[in-house]
This record gives C-alpha cells, sequence and structure tokens, in this order.
C-alpha cells in the first residue's frame, strides 16, 4: 500500500479501509448467520443463551484491544520511519503479553462461568445451556485473543488485506463447520448451542495456520520467522510504552463492556424474550458500528504513520477526510438499517412478537451511530500522537456519568425501550467534549514521536 507521503489522502485512506471494513462484514456476517443457524434450528431459547455470554466474551477481548491499539500507534509510527526492526520488537512483545492475558481469560471465564451468568441475571429457562456454551467459549479465546492481537498489529504497517483474506477462510471454515455441528451431519458429533463455539475455533485455527504460511512466502515485516520468534520477550521499555496508550484504550473497552452488562442485566429483567430481542438488535448495530470504528482506527493508524514520517501537516487533512468517509459509509448503513429492518431482524427472530419489539428498539438508537462514528475519528487521531488519557476519560464519563444512570431512569418511565434512548445521549455527549478537547487543547500541543 502507498504512504500518505505518495498517493492521494482519499484513496490512501480507501485502499487502508476497504479491507478493514469487509473484514467486519465478514466478522458481523459469521455472528449473524451463526445466531440465524442458532434461532432457526434450535430455537429463541437457545439464541438468548447465546446472546447472554457476548458481553463477558467482549471483556476479555477488551483487554486485547487496548493492547492492539497502543502497539498499532507504535508500529505505525515506527513503519512510517522505516525502522522495521522496531516494528517486529514491538509486536513480539505485545502478542507475548496477549498470550498470558488469553491463559488468565480461559481459566478464570471457564471457573466462574456460571456465576458470572447468574449474576447477570440471565433468565433461569437458559441458564444450563449458556454456561455450557460459556465454557467452551472461555477455553477458545487464548487462540482468539492472539488472532485478533495479530490482525491489529498488521494494520500498524498498513496491511488490511492479509486480515481480510485470513478472515475470509474464518468464516467459511467457521460457517461450514457450525449446522454440520448442529445436526450431526458427515459423522460429526451433535454439539447443540456448542456449535458455534467449536466451529469457531476450527475456522480460526485454519486461518492463523493460513495467515503464517502466506506472510512467510511473501517475506513480510510481520511474518512469524525466526527474527520474529526472537522477538517475542516481555520487553519492558516497549510495554511500558504500549501500556501507556493500550491500556487507557483497554479500560475505556472494559468499561463498556461492563456497561454493557448492566445494561443486559436490565434487559434480562424483562424476561427471555427481551434477551433476544437484545441478542438480534446488537447483530444489526455490528454492522453499522464496526465499519465507523474501522475508520476511527483508520484515522489512527494513519495519523501515527504521518507522524512517524515528519509530516504533521497531513493530521488535519487525515480528520476531515475521516469525518467524511463517516458521513457516507456509516451513513449509509444506518439508512439501510431503517429500510431493511423488519426483514434483517426476521433473520433471527422467528416470533412475530420478539421482531416487532427488536425493530423498536433498533429504530430508537441506530441513528445515533453517525454521532458514535463521529467522536470515534476524533479521539483516533489524538491517539495517533500517544494523547488517550482525556478521550479516554470523556468516554468513560460519558459511560457511567451519562449512560447507565439515564438507562436506569429511562428504564423506570418508558420500560425497555428507555434502555436504548440512553444510546444517543451517551454518544452525543461524548462527540461535544471529545470536539472541545480536540479544538481548545489538542491543537495546540506540540506533536512528537513516541519510538
Amino acid at each position: 500500500m502507498q504512504t500518505p507521503a505518495q498517493s492521494p489522502l482519499w484513496k490512501t485512506y480507501l485502499l487502508f479501509l476497504a479491507p478493514m471494513v469487509l473484514s467486519n462484514f465478514l466478522q458481523s456476517m459469521s455472528g449473524t448467520v451463526n445466531s440465524i443457524y442458532i434461532g432457526q434450528m434450535l430455537g429463541t431459547q437457545a439464541l438468548a443463551a447465546v446472546s447472554g455470554m457476548f458481553p463477558i466474551i467482549f471483556f476479555f477481548i477488551a483487554l486485547v484491544i487496548g493492547l492492539g491499539a497502543g502497539a498499532g500507534v507504535l508500529i505505525g509510527q515506527a513503519w512510517g520511519a522505516r525502522e522495521s526492526h522496531m516494528v517486529k520488537a514491538i509486536a513480539g512483545a505485545t502478542l507475548l503479553l496477549g498470550v498470558l492475558i488469553g491463559l488468565v481469560a480461559a481459566v478464570l471465564g471457564s471457573v466462574f462461568a456460571r456465576e458470572a451468568l447468574q449474576g447477570l441475571g440471565t433468565p433461569a429457562d437458559v441458564l444450563d445451556d449458556a454456561v455450557a456454551y460459556a465454557r467452551v467459549m472461555m477455553w477458545t479465546l487464548p487462540v482468539v485473543l492472539v488472532y485478533v492481537l495479530f490482525t491489529q498489529l498488521l494494520r500498524g504497517v498498513s496491511d488490511t488485506l492479509s486480515p481480510m483474506l485470513a478472515l475470509l477462510l474464518s468464516t467459511v471454515v467457521g460457517l461450514a463447520l457450525t449446522p454440520a455441528f448442529i445436526r450431526g451431519w458427515f459423522g460429526l458429533p451433535q454439539l447443540g448451542i456448542q456449535s458455534a463455539a467449536f466451529a469457531g475455533l476450527a475456522g480460526t485455527l485454519a486461518a492463523m495456520a493460513w495467515l503464517s504460511w502466506s506472510l512467510i512466502r511473501k517475506g513480510h515485516p510481520l511474518a512469524p520467522d525466526r527474527e520474529f520468534f526472537a522477538a517475542l520477550r516481555l520487553d519492558g521499555a516497549i510495554l511500558g510504552k504500549v501500556l501507556r496508550i493500550g491500556l487507557p484504550t483497554g479500560v475505556q473497552m472494559i468499561v463498556l463492556s461492563l456497561s454493557e452488562l448492566v445494561i443486559l442485566a436490565l434487559v434480562n429483567q424483562h424476561g427471555s424474550q427481551a434477551t433476544a430481542a437484545y441478542g438480534a438488535v446488537t447483530q444489526i448495530v455490528n454492522y453499522v458500528q464496526f465499519p465507523a470504528l474501522s475508520i476511527a482506527i483508520t484515522a489512527s493508524i494513519l495519523g501515527a504513520q504521518a507522524i512517524g514520517a515528519g509530516r504533521l501537516e497531513r493530521m488535519g487533512p487525515i480528520l476531515r477526510t475521516g469525518l467524511w468517509i463517516n458521513v457516507c459509509l456509516t451513513g449509509g448503513l444506518i439508512l439501510a438499517g431503517y429500510l431493511l429492518s423488519h426483514w434483517l431482524l426476521g433473520l433471527f427472530l422467528t416470533e412475530d412478537s420478539t421482531r416487532a419489539m427488536a425493530e423498536h428498539l433498533l429504530h430508537i438508537m441506530l441513528w445515533s451511530l453517525l454521532i458514535f462514528g463521529f467522536q470515534a475519528i476524533i479521539g483516533g487521531i489524538m491517539r495517533a500522537s500517544g494523547t488517550v488519557l482525556v478521550p479516554v476519560g470523556v468516554a468513560i464519563i460519558c459511560v457511567l456519568g451519562v449512560q447507565l444512570p439515564a438507562a436506569y431512569w429511562l428504564d423506570g418511565q418508558f420500560g425497555l425501550q428507555g434502555v436504548w434512548m440512553a444510546f444517543p445521549i451517551a454518544y452525543l455527549g461524548m462527540l461535544v467534549l471529545q470536539t472541545l478537547y480536540y479544538t481548545r487543547v489538542w491543537k495546540h500541543q506540540k506533536i512528537e514521536r513516541l519510538v
């Protein structure tokens, strides 16, 4: 891929962004089709059991996303400065820490799965199925977390195509195996609600094997060769910089996941039908929210590379380009979501009353994802320079101080729909505060390389 200095900014942006958006689409589609399999082949209660696990998985993935965000900024700056040895050193230290996090998550998550789901108020009629699914998912986490982290690191060197192709393979394998495990086709065991978890693990392992072979064959700067494995060590100096940027981001993601746990607990109080509606709405929202986050990641990586190359004048244009792409891409997806909501939700939900409930909830908050994208892009630009504490603080304050209190109060006033009203309120607060800090403080600071 060309660097910002070699091609028009909009073209560089789209070349970087397109594979990432397609990757997000494949990832969302994989979750969607698996939910359709479960909802249609195993029933609404099975879908409710699987939906209740999502925030717990996200809690652990949040830590790795934070690490990847910190390492991605450092790798982007090192890549912009053409320091390939530093790229490998940063990647090796970060991946090893990710492995350790995955192992801890697998042990703790599997041991305390029932207690965690009970604490969330998982409906009693789906608790046993939810626990069975949760334990398998937790033991697959080490592999999943390393895979997620490695694909983030690849983006730091402007490689978004390799992760997309790997994800395509993972998706094909996973979607082929899920119904086979549910029905016991081809002599495979019937695994019931655990089918999607085992199929997903098989797909991830296949993707990692292909990705390793492909990167080695191409002589990629992050190929898992002898030099790369030599860099797998817990370098304190590097990890200190990674954690300084990534830890606040990870904390932000954890706070977001905890807020989702609180939201899910509120939803669970309305019964398993509401829980199933929550799962279906989450699937649709992912198709819009993940591309918006991809635009923010692109802005952050391109900004970091510009800083590493000493092209600070590119920061403003990178931000403006990201905001306009958010209008076109995220806005278009939102419009499609409104127009096709009845049909899309019908893919997951077979009961008319549950689908009507989910459609109403989706309509309440879907538009606000455009606002979410704006604030994420502004925060991504600031993260490119290593400025994370204030943007993260803004997000945390708006979640803890605005969204959750609003969700509780509005739930009491309007019932289940009130919970979804809190999302737009929080996103608007984030946008206002992020914009104020960017214009009043960050733009007037001196920007320097971190590596």
